[in-house]
């Protein structure tokens, strides 16, 4: 199926994929390049009708000290373009108006006035002033202002510190927010972006995960044909929804290998065996390789160290398992494929840090040349899906929405929830108290919404810290380790606050933990958001 799509051109904005994922959830196909493409590349990728409209992103750089700019096909093709913070003063410098620093800088919640009636931004307020004028609660994050706008330009919104906070030419299509309307904080922020997407673009909305299943199996046997897959099956999200939808298209020519490397929840491994041998009959591989983890991890305490020897030992033993494989093959053919769970972000990340545009913030063992290094072709079927598609496809997958539901886990697993050294005896403490706390948050009921603590959350789990406290248990003197209990709430991630579990919930889930764990005789409550702290310990 040929899907409209949206381009989004990124200048390194650390919100970048949130603009993607706002177009996504209006249900329209969007991707995210590097701001340096070329015109004639431009021009090739709207050769076939499909493009409808350009975003430029956000960037931390000031557009008078840096040569970043939007192609000039951005400005010839006909088409709607909507430039956010950095976007729209590349625009305006491009098409013949001025940017400055500015006196003021805004950073975080503002006021702007709406003006002008345009199309973007008709009819949206969040509030009116005594004088009738609409207001919009938005979020900025600038130093530098537009100063002069560009010829057939005209004033879309302004604050008293930004007189230029929007502009337009209606003729053209062409539209520039000071704000960044892809947060959560700019209250009209979706409907503005869902307006330019459907409305001002013509965008049709046919980009469903319900409907994608057929078009993605169907890729899926055009690319592998007879051939063998090879699956690395880390018990995730994203790997568990890549072999189940692999499996839907090409079934017994799929085998996964799954490495336990001891690191995993409360019962996690055994669990996804029962998914996906139990209940899908799927072929699984399952390496017990729990010892030679704790023997590599022996001794490291620090947390990229200890990334990198649980992420490097995990490729060597699916290495070790996938050369089986290759030689003899889960048929006589052997394998010829090696599929991974990569997601889009995984993609756009590494993607802009390869460009050099955004500041790198983690690295991703999904994209690399594992595949070269074991002669394969790559399967990636998620590769253009954000994390809560992927769940989303998941489901009509027909994976319990227990597993699809889960909250985000590291990589590394405990290994990176324990502070310091990985021992197997902190492993097992952890692992119980982990898993008392995700119960109690699954059975509290908030009254008012009906949901779960554990549906209000966005990712909650216990931290073990290699330190012991002095306690009383009946008449004597106890000397055991501390846990931390950490549940955040966010809607994107790159923000997050402390959620504010009701006081009972925190007393049955400390009391359950210190009764019923032997070993641990203190539990804490971590109140810190993101930023300053970050969502996990290390």
């Amino acid at each position: 199926m040929q899907h409209h799509k949206i381009l989004i051109l990124d200048f390194g904005s650390q919100v970048t994929q949130l603009i993607a994922r706002r177009v996504r959830e209006a249900h329209v196909y969007c991707e995210v390049h590097p701001c340096d493409v070329s015109s004639d590349w431009l021009r090739q990728y709207a050769a076939d009708g499909t493009l409808k409209g350009i975003i430029l992103s956000g960037s931390h750089a000031s557009v008078y000290e840096v040569d970043d700019k939007a192609p000039d096909a951005v400005f010839e093709l006909g088409l709607p373009v909507l430039g956010i913070c950095y976007g729209m003063q590349t625009m305006a410098q491009q098409l013949g108006g001025k940017v400055e620093a500015g006196r003021t800088r805004e950073f975080g919640y503002a006021e702007v006035r709406a003006r002008g009636h345009s199309a973007l931004l008709r009819d949206l307020a969040d509030f009116h002033t005594p004088e009738g004028h609409g207001m919009l609660k938005v979020w900025m994050s600038h130093g530098d202002k537009v100063t002069a706008l560009p010829p057939g330009f005209a004033l879309m919104a302004s604050t008293e510190a930004c007189p230029i906070a929007g502009m337009c030419d209606e003729a053209r299509r062409f539209y520039g927010l000071q704000f960044h309307p892809e947060v959560t904080h700019t209250v009209q922020g979706r409907a503005m972006l869902e307006r330019f997407v459907l409305g001002i673009c013509g965008a049709r909305p046919d980009w469903v995960m319900r409907d994608h299943i057929e078009e993605a199996v169907q890729k899926i046997r055009a690319q592998v044909g007879d051939e063998e897959v090879i699956l690395g099956l880390s018990g995730g999200v994203d790997s568990s929804v890549a072999a189940a939808l692999i499996h839907r298209a090409i079934g017994e020519q799929l085998t996964c290998v799954f490495v336990d490397h001891g690191l995993l929840r409360l019962h996690e491994g055994d669990a996804v065996m029962e998914m996906f041998v139990g209940q899908l009959h799927a072929k699984v591989i399952r390496v017990d390789a729990a010892d030679l983890f704790l023997e590599r991890l022996a001794g490291v305490s620090e947390p990229e160290q200890k990334r990198k020897i649980i992420g490097g030992l995990f490729v060597e033993v699916f290495k070790a398992e996938a050369a089986k494989l290759i030689s003899s093959g889960a048929s006589t053919k052997g394998a010829k494929w090696l599929a991974q769970g990569t997601i889009y972000p995984d993609v756009i990340e590494s993607g802009g840090a390869k460009s050099k545009k955004a500041v790198t913030i983690k690295s991703h063992h999904n994209v690399g040349g594992l595949p070269e290094q074991l002669g394969l072709k790559l399967l990636e079927p998620l590769r253009d899906l954000f994390k809560d598609e992927v769940r989303e496809l998941g489901v009509a997958l027909g994976l319990p929405p227990e597993m699809v539901q889960r909250h985000p886990f590291p990589g590394p697993g405990l290994g990176v929830r324990i502070l310091g050294e990985v021992k197997k005896d902190y492993a097992d403490l952890l692992r119980r108290a982990d898993a008392i706390f995700i119960e109690e948050l699954r059975s509290t009921l908030e009254p008012h919404s009906g949901k779960s603590w554990y549906e209000l959350t966005s990712q909650a789990f216990a931290v073990f810290l290699p330190v012991k406290s002095v306690g009383v248990m009946g008449d004597g003197r106890t000397y055991d380790y501390v846990v931390a209990l950490r549940a955040v709430q966010t809607s994107d991630f790159m923000t997050a606050d402390w959620a504010e579990l009701p006081y009972s919930l925190l007393k049955r889930v400390s009391g359950r933990i210190i009764n019923e764990v032997r070993g641990i005789n203190r539990v804490t409550y971590d109140i810190s958001s993101k930023p300053p702290a970050t969502i996990e310990w290390e």
